[in-house]
């Protein structure tokens, strides 16, 4: 095993790249073409992912980036690493990876070993990844299959592909002894289990159990606020026990690839089954309304009425410190305000720009309200930037807030 692909150029595919290019050579595959163009030149897209590394593995030969399927036909190893998001109305989406499946049966017609990192519902890997590949393939090849869900977390200092420890299984025992081969490289910790299923379903579970935890958090912030109390201040109350506790705290809603979208994939597959989601459901609709009640706080605090008045949201993405905008609540709180009749601009200087928009000054609204807080955005210029401010975060003293 000499030459990887890597299906999808992202904060997955990119990562695995750049540990992977010490020992492999690396075809990195990507529908952008500015992406794959930025990458050949050495620049990086993805936090996580320094710039100087992809330019050591470019100048030793070790990786490049492309956007032609023929240029994976030679690789020994397949990973993909494509995006499963939701469609418009909420619904898993297999596009991307029945893409990426085109792309290998139209174009290895060697056998190799396929690896599916993305994250998806029991079964993708053995009724739909295999059964896709071999539809486009152009001969019979027999491939072999497995599954290691992506545990990436963008922004993180302190867990990378090498010291998180990674799940994997395969379709057969000698997918599973190749693919324990392939991680072995980089990866310190490797766990087996014993069927994809399992493994595609724990990683469904990890954000499934974040997205139920949050939701209840959020859902007491509310039952906080009606009782006259601090829903921080209880929240570290009960933390003090010392155990049988795990601490969330309440927000505007949940963002990113993960925690939106990998519960709605489990009770897709649980209620295909005949099995119930409805607490996987009810979380999911907790935290999609925490962006109209953090409004109507806001409208309540403020005459009334939104009608008219400037409001400045600060912070769009998804999380501190990340320019990802992926499924944030900050897009829903701006719809609800600008259904009131507020005038709405943003800021947030990761961000830039997003939706055609640019990034406001912070200052000069009559309401600001805080969804995400990044380190380089101080308190002091918060509380300045409008006469009210309502902070979601809990990390603005001073503010009104949840």
């Amino acid at each position: 095993m000499n030459k990887i692909g890597i299906i999808g150029q992202g904060y997955v595919g990119l990562t695995v790249a750049a540990f992977a290019g010490e020992y492999f050579e690396v075809v990195g595959l990507d529908n952008n073409s500015k992406i794959v163009n930025q990458l050949n030149k050495g620049i990086s897209h993805i936090e996580g992912v320094e710039s100087s590394t992809l330019q050591n593995w470019i100048k030793a030969g070790r990786y490049y980036a492309t956007t032609h399927g023929s240029d994976i036909a030679d690789v020994d190893l397949v990973v993909i690493a494509v995006p499963t998001p939701l469609t418009s109305n909420r619904k898993p989406d297999l596009s991307f990876i029945e893409a990426a499946c085109k792309t290998i049966g139209e174009n290895v017609t060697k056998p190799v070993l396929v690896i599916n990192e993305s994250t998806s519902f029991p079964g993708t890997l053995r009724n739909y990844i295999k059964l896709a590949i071999e539809k486009y393939s152009k001969k019979k090849v027999e491939h072999l299959y497995a599954i290691s869900p992506e545990r990436v977390d963008p922004g993180r200092g302190d867990y990378n592909q090498k010291n998180t420890p990674r799940l994997f299984a395969g379709l057969t025992s000698e997918a599973s002894i190749k693919t324990r081969e392939f991680y072995s490289k980089f990866c310190d910790q490797l766990i087996e289990v014993s069927s994809p299923e399992v493994a595609e379903a724990a990683k469904l579970f990890e954000n499934t159990f974040r997205q139920v935890n949050i939701a209840l958090v959020n859902e007491f912030a509310q039952i906080a606020h009606a009782l006259g109390i601090s829903v921080y201040e209880t929240l570290d109350a009960a933390n003090t026990k010392p155990y049988g506790f795990m601490k969330f705290t309440p927000s505007a809603g949940v963002g990113g690839h993960c925690i939106p979208v990998d519960p709605t994939y489990l009770a897709a597959v649980a209620e295909e089954n005949g099995a119930p989601a409805t607490f996987i459901r009810r979380a999911n609709e907790v935290n999609l309304e925490m962006s109209e009640y953090i409004v109507e706080r806001v409208q309540a605090d403020n005459g009334g009425s939104l009608q008219g008045k400037s409001i400045l949201v600060v912070g769009v993405a998804y999380k501190p410190n990340v320019a990802d905008v992926r499924e944030t609540a900050a897009e829903l709180v701006i719809k609800h305000l600008r259904d009131r009749g507020a005038v709405v601009s943003w800021h947030d200087e990761v961000v830039g720009t997003w939706h055609g928009e640019s990034s406001a000054p912070l200052s000069g609204a009559d309401i600001s309200v805080v969804i995400t807080k990044h380190d380089v955005v101080s308190e002091r210029d918060i509380l300045a930037s409008a006469p009210y401010v309502f902070d979601t975060t809990g990390k603005v003293a001073g503010a009104s807030g949840l």
